[in-house]
């Protein structure tokens, strides 16, 4: 069963045209033009074959010179109160190690406060996870037209070729706000993704549904990160504590960290997922500030990001529900296979970590 399933990995890259390219190249295609809806409908959306669009696709959003500013945004945004979503280490929704049981593993989420915005950026620069805290503006409920409303008309309300394709509008828009630290765990979303930079990179490690096996998709228990602040309860004396969800919640998650910190933990990372790490390389891409990268919905994605000249990384994202069709019975199928210790064997549900983007 594992040489068929292998066999599947290397004959879908080859049918998206996202064979094994050299280590420093991007097998993500890129256009020059925003693509017709047409072209993008039977290129892209069909097939399910990620794109990157040039900064031709963005040039008119007045948030292309406006946003890197130094303080426009603070100055449009003075009064208006956000969501910051607060880590010790950057990683949000990702795996941590149990508070009780260190030796194993739970889905940690981060603290979330509401603070003004001015005080916001103020975290976001200053994070640093030496210091216990990590700060990101990731609200994920539509926030662009929320909490963000004030600088909303900076950008399109929708990405035209990509609405008419897809036929409908989006269902989400979001603000992220972050820096250098703030980094996003492998994970899917049952959306198609247009993610626009406006400042700053995002760079992508991306795996196709047909992938599933090599994240090793297992049942953690959830936690969530609780402040603590010392007297004066100023913010930047908050000390974060992960407790246990309460009753208990479980996630599936995806076990595989692709880059870790030492070359201890990547041995151990090596042995105990051998499909990921003996597998074809990951397709690396860069999405660079006015450029849009088109992700299909199923796709497993792992994101970090550095800032722009401002110190910050500056992204707004396009959900667009995706369709519920044959591509998705195939899916649920495929991941019903056991291949060695790697699958559940349970169907695709739409469960809370499918249903959300997570820290991009």
């Amino acid at each position: 069963m594992e040489r068929a399933v292998r066999e599947l990995w290397a004959e879908s890259r080859d049918l998206l045209g996202l064979g094994s390219p050299s280590p420093d190249a991007s097998a993500v295609p890129r256009a020059d033009q925003p693509p017709s809806p047409l072209a993008f409908l039977r290129d892209h959306v069909s097939p399910g074959r990620p794109l990157i669009v040039s900064a031709a696709a963005t040039r008119h959003w007045p948030a292309s010179s406006l946003w890197p500013t130094a303080s426009y945004l603070t100055d449009a945004l003075r009064s208006t109160a956000v969501s910051l979503h607060l880590t010790p280490d950057g990683r949000a929704d990702a795996l941590a190690p149990h508070p009780g049981r260190p030796s194993s593993k739970c889905f940690a989420s981060a603290h979330v406060r509401r603070v003004d915005f001015p005080a916001a950026i103020e975290l976001i620069r200053g994070s640093d996870p030496a210091a216990g805290l990590v700060a990101y503006a990731q609200q994920q409920d539509d926030c662009l037209r929320g909490e963000y409303a004030a600088v909303a008309g900076d950008v399109d309300a929708h990405v035209p070729w990509a609405s008419e394709a897809l036929g409908c509008l989006p269902e989400a828009v979001n603000l992220w706000i972050g820096n250098a630290h703030s980094v996003t765990s492998f994970h899917k979303d049952h959306y198609d993704n247009i993610y626009a930079v406006v400042s700053g990179e995002k760079h992508f490690l991306l795996l196709p549904p047909t992938e599933h096996h090599r994240v090793y998709v297992r049942d953690y228990p959830a936690a969530h990160y609780v402040a603590e602040e010392d007297a004066g309860g100023k913010h930047q004396q908050l000390r974060l504590k992960l407790e246990m969800d309460e009753p208990e919640r479980i996630v599936p998650w995806s076990s595989v960290d692709p880059c870790p910190g030492s070359p201890e933990e990547m041995a151990a990372q090596a042995s105990a997922f051998p499909l990921y790490f003996d597998g074809p390389a990951p397709i690396r891409c860069t999405v660079r500030a006015g450029e849009m990268l088109y992700l299909p919905s199923m796709w497993f994605h792992h994101v970090s990001q550095s800032p722009g000249p401002n110190g910050l990384t500056i992204a707004v994202n396009y959900w667009y529900d995706m369709q519920f069709d044959i591509k998705y019975a195939y899916f649920n199928f495929l991941r019903s296979l056991e291949i060695g210790d790697c699958s559940s064997g349970k169907p695709d549900a739409l469960e809370e970590g499918d249903l959300e983007e997570k820290n991009d």
